[in-house]
C-alpha cells in the first residue's frame, strides 16, 4: 500500500519516536504498574494527542490511515501508550463530533496540547458488551444534570481529567441513553483503585463513581436519547485504532522472536536455521500483514461517509485474534527465556489478550459482522 507522503511522514516521526522514547520505558512500566507521563508530554510535542481534534481548535484532524499508522506504530513500542492516547482521541472525537460551538472552544484547544487527559465512560459493572443494560442515571434539575452511578474499566482513570459519561436521563428506559462531557474535578465524582491486571498494566484502569454529581445542562453532548448512536459510531473508529494496535503488537512479537532465533544456537546452529521455527516465523509474519491490510482497508473506509461497521469489527477481530497468536508464538521461539521477564515477549504476551475484549470482545465483532453480512 502507498502512503501520502505526509502519512508516511507522520508515521515515520512516531516510529522513531516509539523506538527512542516509548519502547524503553515498558519494562518499568509495567513492572511499577505507572503510566510514563514524560513519554506522554512527547507525544503532545509531536502532535499526535491532536489526532482527532479539528484545525480550527489547534488539531490535526487527521484521516483514518493516519490515525491506525500512528496507533500500529506506537503500540509495536508499548501497547499501554497506546491505548491511552487512543482513548484520549476518541474523547476529543465526541467533542469534535457532539459538542457545541462552546464545549468546542472550552475543551479542544488544551486537550489538543495533551492535557487534560481525556476518559470516556460507556462500560458499568453490570453493562459491558450490552450498553442499553446501564444504570448511570443524570436526572435534569433546573439547568443542572445530577449524576449517580458507577462506571468501570476507564482508561486514564486516575490520570485523566475530562470525562465522556453515558447516562440515562431515565434509569427504566434504554431510549433515553444521552452523553456528557464532566470535568473530573466535579463534586460528587469520586476516583476507584486501579485494577490489578493481567497485562497492560502501565495504563490505569479504575472504576469512576458518580455520586450526586452536579454539571450544568450545557454540558450535555447529544439530544437525550440520542448518545447510544454516538457511542456505537464513534466506537467503530475506536475499533479501527485497537486492530493498528493489535498489529503493532503482533510485529513487534516477530521482530523480537526474529532476532532471538538467529541468535540463540541449539544442535550447533542458530535455531532460524530449524524449519520448525522458520515456518512459525512464516505464519506469524503472514496473519500480520493479513490483519494489516484488513485494518488499512478499514482505516480508508472511515473517511469515506458512513462508518464501516463490518470492516472495523473484520479488522479489530482478525488483528486481535493474530496478536494473542502471535505473541504466544513468540514466548514458544524463546523457549524457557520466554517465559521469564528477560525478554520482552513475555510481557507482550500477556497484553495481547485485552485486544480481543476492549472496544468490544471478538464475540460482539462476530456478531457486528453476521449482522451486517446477513441482515
Amino acid at each position: 500500500m502507498e502512503f501520502t507522503a505526509e502519512q508516511a511522514a507522520i508515521r515515520d516521526t512516531v516510529r522513531d519516536f516509539a523506538a527512542e522514547e516509548v519502547r524503553p520505558t515498558a519494562r518499568e512500566a509495567d513492572e511499577t504498574e505507572t503510566f510514563p507521563e514524560d513519554v506522554w508530554d512527547g507525544l503532545a510535542d509531536i502532535g499526535v494527542t491532536a489526532m482527532t481534534t479539528p484545525e480550527e481548535y489547534g488539531g490535526l484532524d487527521v484521516d483514518g490511515l493516519t490515525y491506525a499508522l500512528v496507533n500500529e506504530e506506537l503500540a509495536h513500542g508499548q501497547l499501554a501508550v497506546a491505548t491511552a492516547l487512543s482513548v484520549h482521541c476518541l474523547v476529543t472525537s465526541c467533542i469534535a463530533e457532539f459538542g457545541d460551538e462552546p464545549q468546542r472552544e472550552e475543551f479542544l484547544p488544551a486537550m489538543a496540547d495533551g492535557r487534560p487527559v481525556g476518559c470516556f465512560a460507556l462500560s458499568e459493572p453490570d453493562a459491558g458488551s450490552n450498553p442499553a443494560q446501564m444504570s448511570t442515571e443524570a436526572r435534569r434539575e433546573g439547568d443542572e444534570y445530577v449524576l449517580n452511578g458507577t462506571k468501570q474499566w476507564i482508561t486514564n482513570g486516575q490520570r485523566g481529567d475530562v470525562v465522556v459519561v453515558f447516562a440515562k436521563t431515565d434509569r427504566e428506559d434504554p431510549e433515553t441513553i444521552t452523553q456528557f462531557v464532566v470535568p473530573k474535578d466535579t463534586d460528587g465524582v469520586e476516583i476507584g483503585e486501579p485494577e490489578e491486571k493481567l497485562g497492560l498494566r502501565g495504563s490505569d484502569t479504575t472504576t469512576l463513581t458518580f455520586d450526586g454529581a452536579r454539571i450544568p445542562a450545557e454540558y450535555r453532548l447529544t439530544e437525550e436519547g440520542r448518545g447510544l448512536s454516538a457511542a456505537l459510531s464513534i466506537l467503530t473508529g475506536g475499533r479501527v485504532g485497537i486492530a493498528a494496535q493489535a498489529v503493532g503488537l503482533a510485529q513487534s512479537a516477530i521482530d523480537e522472536a526474529r532476532a532471538y532465533a538467529t541468535d540463540r544456537e541449539q544442535f550447533d546452529q542458530p535455531i532460524a536455521d530449524i524449519q520448525t521455527i522458520r515456518h512459525k516465523l512464516a505464519d506469524m509474519e503472514t496473519e500480520t500483514q493479513a490483519a494489516r491490510l484488513l485494518t488499512y482497508d478499514a482505516a480508508e473506509e472511515l473517511d469515506e461517509g458512513e462508518p464501516p461497521a463490518k470492516a472495523a469489527s473484520m479488522a479489530k477481530l482478525r488483528a486481535s485474534e493474530t496478536a494473542t497468536d502471535v505473541t504466544n508464538e513468540a514466548v514458544q521461539i524463546h523457549g524457557g527465556y520466554g517465559y521469564t521477564t528477560d525478554f520482552p515477549v513475555e510481557r507482550m504476551y500477556r497484553d495481547a489478550k485485552i485486544t480481543t475484549i476492549y472496544e468490544g470482545t471478538s464475540q460482539i465483532q462476530r456478531t457486528v459482522i453476521a449482522r451486517e453480512l446477513l441482515d
